[in-house]
């Protein structure tokens, strides 16, 4: 690998552009940057964390196959998610098969009380319902936004949305988690 390409200050567009040439490495830290980031999102989208795991794997090989029609003039990472979400979504689709919520650990905590640990994960419960109660897109905009701390921009690209679509799915859907947290997330405080 070209040293010049081990600084961290290296543009993704440089590294995106080293990958194309051939330089696994470069790709490698394209992975290292943004692969957290990319598996958030697939989880926000599958709920599950295996299947997040394998619809990155696919995104991130599809990425790398399809690393020579990156455009260098466009930013690296909403090009990347874009195909990470779309590696999701097909998994989702794939898999119309209902599975069975893992049972809780019932070990003691030396943190919190029983009636503080019921009120989590009541809350909990209450936060994973409503999300999975959300469509899709809002689901995904709002974990993204709120959760990653991503603009409205970068989701609009990842999603292949007008950012004023963003900005909707955001606010349906708190206003949506608003209603399904009801007054328990206030308790909590």
């Amino acid at each position: 690998m070209d040293p010049a390409l081990r600084n961290s200050d290296v543009a993704d567009a440089e590294l995106a552009q080293a990958a194309a040439r051939g330089d696994p490495d470069a790709f490698g830290q394209l992975i290292d940057r943004h692969g957290l980031a990319a598996r958030r999102a697939a989880r926000a989208i599958l709920r599950d964390a295996d299947d997040a795991d394998d619809a990155v794997q696919e995104g991130m090989l599809a990425a790398w196959r399809a690393i020579d029609r990156y455009d260098p003039a466009r930013p690296f990472r909403p090009w990347l998610m874009r195909i990470v979400v779309n590696a999701a979504l097909d998994a989702r689709r794939r898999s119309r098969v209902r599975r069975a919520e893992p049972i809780v650990d019932s070990l003691e905590s030396g943190g919190l009380s029983p009636d503080r640990r019921a009120e989590a994960a009541l809350l909990r419960e209450r936060i994973h319902a409503g999300l999975a109660s959300l469509p899709e897109r809002q689901r995904v905009a709002l974990v993204l936004f709120d959760g990653e701390g991503w603009g409205h921009a970068e989701i609009a690209a990842a999603l292949g949305v007008p950012e004023g679509t963003v900005r909707s799915y955001v606010f349906h859907a708190r206003r949506a988690m608003r209603r399904a947290l009801g007054n328990l997330a206030e308790g909590m405080k």
